[in-house]
């Protein structure tokens, strides 16, 4: 009788020291998905916030997310390419599986596959989907909808009503419409989902629902309705104008709770600009993505043993790189009314990436592993090189969510 005590103590013993040392799960998690976004643009950025707000001829400054404990690598090609395209990434990311690029969420042999967002709402957690261009583009397609083309909007708006998720936000639906059926709007509300069209209607509306789709405020004579750039932001001063820090701010308020949430967020214009090797958009949206990442950041600090939020990208764009940079150029060029005294907009006269001392290999996406950036529980599985297709593994083990 003593012997089975002693080792029915023995275990109660071990049972308790395993529960002090287990990790706690992450109950609220934050995915960020720069677009295009390589160590090319982070460096670059942080070079200019150096030089540009700082005064510093050497040196970075960092971005929200540079500092986290965490730093990883991650290879980012397709099932058929060395260069993945968004659509491919994006599946990646959300499914930890490889496809053939333009595709989306489906396998190569036609197979379709289940996002770890529908994965994480079945747990009971809440999910939000937001990014800076429409709501039915390659990256958030790729995290509620399938589909054997990215081009196919309609069929992949279609699906945003289908899923169930709490939060979308961003940009428009790019084709909501086709003779002869119900358009995208349409479907989404009768599957119980509330359209707000800018931050007033979602004040006014969010009490009244539990799903809402939240969108740029439409504005007559704007072809797409999606969130403009940083840039046009400043050279609009519109202030019916949202940014993805807004966005992701609103879904924090509209999706906390006791049980947890996910939310993917994608800066999406990242991507644009560097296709068009514009240096000041790459900075800018840059940073506009890490004010998104700060909000977050904020939100980790009030929850700091429960939160993950890792900030990755779908793949690289343009291979930018500082040779001899002189960045504050950039400052002046694009926001003149903080140019310094005595300013010359050289820029002006010839190629900004020229003058400031960034050199691109391309105008396409490329090959390169992209940096993953994490901080919180669990944050640990995502240091070192791995592969895009782990992120979302890991993400949910971190979330104590079969996979």
């Amino acid at each position: 009788m003593k012997k089975i005590s002693y080792i029915v103590l023995t275990l109660l013993m071990m049972l308790s020291m395993a529960s002090c040392n287990a990790k706690p799960k992450a109950k609220y998690v934050f995915l960020f998905i720069g677009d295009g976004m390589g160590f090319g643009a982070v460096s670059v950025t942080e070079t200019y916030l150096a030089q540009a707000d700082g005064g510093m001829e050497q040196g970075m400054a960092p971005l929200a997310f540079t500092g986290f404990p965490v730093l990883g690598a991650a290879s980012t090609f397709s099932a058929n390419s060395q260069v993945t395209d968004s659509s491919a990434g994006g599946t990646a990311l959300s499914t930890g599986t490889k496809i053939n690029n333009h595709t989306m969420a489906i396998t190569p042999e036609g197979d379709t596959l289940t996002s770890i967002t529908y994965k994480i709402h079945d747990a009971g957690f809440k999910v939000g989907v937001a990014a800076t261009v429409c709501i039915d583009h390659a990256t958030p397609g790729s995290f509620y909808a399938h589909n054997e083309s990215r081009s196919n909007y309609y069929e992949i708006g279609s699906e945003l009503g289908q899923s169930g998720f709490e939060f979308f936000g961003g940009g428009d639906f790019n084709n909501p419409n086709r003779e002869g059926e119900p358009s995208c709007y349409e479907k989404a509300e009768a599957a119980g989902y509330t359209i707000a069209y800018g931050r007033e209607e979602f004040d006014q509306k969010k009490a009244e629902t539990d799903k809402i789709v939240f969108f740029q405020k439409r504005e007559e004579g704007r072809a797409m309705n999606d969130i403009p750039t940083y840039l046009a932001r400043h050279d609009r001063n519109n202030p019916d104008d949202i940014c993805l820090a807004e966005i992701v701010e609103k879904g924090i308020e509209f999706l906390d709770n006791d049980k947890g949430f996910f939310m993917m967020a994608e800066g999406s214009k990242i991507d644009y600009a560097a296709h068009s090797n514009a240096l000041p958009g790459l900075i800018y949206e840059t940073i506009d993505m890490s004010n998104a990442v700060e909000v977050a950041l904020e939100f980790y600090k009030k929850h700091p043993k429960n939160t993950l939020i890792v900030v990755t990208a779908d793949h690289e764009t343009g291979g930018p790189a500082c040779r001899n940079p002189r960045l504050s150029i950039v400052k002046g060029h694009c926001l003149p009314e903080q140019m310094p005294e005595g300013y010359v907009d050289e820029a002006a006269e010839g190629d900004i990436s020229d003058i400031a001392g960034i050199g691109w290999i391309t105008g396409n996406h490329t090959g390169d592993r992209v940096p993953v950036f994490a901080i919180g529980a669990g944050s640990e599985m995502f240091a070192g090189c791995i592969d895009n297709t782990d992120i979302p593994r890991r993400i949910c083990k971190a979330m104590g969510v079969e996979f």
